[in-house]
């Protein structure tokens, strides 16, 4: 038993939904949180408030599941993430649980 957790912006929900149901891993839950990069200066410096850091619109989602799923998504998300044209892709990582009830 691993624990995944998978982080998207909010745009890739419902990508992300599917490719977590295409790894067969029909049990997770998920959250919106808002997600934060540290931006270079230019950025900071052409916005309206420069001095305000805001986060942007994101999805946590996470599972408890066997290997052999994760492995299918992670194969999955890799080919998601080479084909995307923002500079956003979804991350993961897993967790191995020593113990549950």
């Amino acid at each position: 038993m691993k624990l995944l957790i998978v982080t998207a912006a909010a745009q890739f929900q419902h990508e992300l939904s599917g490719l977590l149901r295409k790894a067969n891993i029909e049990n997770f839950s998920g959250s919106g949180i808002d997600g934060y990069k540290n931006s270079s200066s230019l950025l900071r410096t052409s916005s309206w408030f420069p001095g305000e850091r805001g986060g942007v619109e994101s999805h946590l989602f996470f599972a408890f599941t066997t290997e052999e799923k994760i492995d299918t998504l992670v194969q999955l998300v890799k080919t998601f993430n080479e084909n995307m044209e923002t500079n956003n892709p979804i991350k993961m990582v897993v967790v191995p649980i020593e113990k549950y009830v």
